[in-house]
């Protein structure tokens, strides 16, 4: 839990430092309700900034991981025009406000694109979230093209990515989070073989969701 914290650190020390400032202050002044109360918040966010680590299940070189914790949504092939510019296979994932919101790079690669996007704070487990917020990670692998999207949902209000253009990642490698419930998109060549099926929980940085088609 600790190096979630330390890792999204900037994303939540205002929330940290008042929650921690207002159970000072309730206990000071003998609010033991209050006191309790603002510490058992203080303690859900160490709890939803957890970052455990992760190791994938098989070490082969054709697989590729899940990019985060939830449940997929849906496996279908779309139409992807900002990176792959053609039909991608979009496996996407749906995050409870229970899931860890860290996510992981499904594979090694370079960034060679990158898109943040303003817009609207729709349910994340709609399938229409074209106007949500998000932020958009195209890889460069060497075994071909994938894309990660992170979108904001109706609770999540903050998108944080950690990599910039030209930065190369490990497979498992962390590379941002969403504050609270939203939703993770991975678009893959519309020849690689899904591995999971939709309603199943998958693991950032540890399921396997996926096979090159090499």
């Amino acid at each position: 839990m600790i190096s979630g914290i330390l890792a999204a650190w900037r994303e939540v020390k205002a929330i940290v430092l008042g929650l921690i400032g207002l159970t000072v202050l309730a206990g000071g002044l003998r609010q033991w309700r209050w006191a309790a109360l603002t510490a058992g918040l203080l303690g859900w966010v160490f709890y939803f900034f957890r970052d455990p680590e992760r190791q994938p299940v098989s070490q082969a070189q054709d697989l590729i991981l899940a990019p985060a914790d939830g449940r997929v949504m849906s496996i279908e092939l779309v139409d992807e025009p900002l990176f792959f510019q053609a039909k991608a296979k979009r496996i996407a994932v749906f995050m409870s406000v229970l899931d860890v919101h860290v996510q992981h790079s499904p594979y090694e690669g370079t960034v060679k694109f990158l898109r943040y996007q303003p817009g609207s704070f729709k349910p994340a487990f709609l399938k229409d979230t074209a106007e949500n917020e998000y932020n958009f990670i195209g890889l460069d692998t060497r075994c071909g093209r994938l894309a990660i999207k992170q979108i904001a949902g109706i609770l999540a209000r903050r998108v944080v990515c950690w990599v910039k253009v030209e930065t190369e990642l490990q497979r498992g490698q962390r590379m941002g989070l969403i504050r609270f419930g939203s939703r993770v998109d991975l678009f893959l060549p519309p020849d690689t073989k899904p591995l999971v099926h939709v309603g199943e929980q998958v693991y950032a940085g540890q399921t396997v969701v996926a096979r090159w088609d090499i």
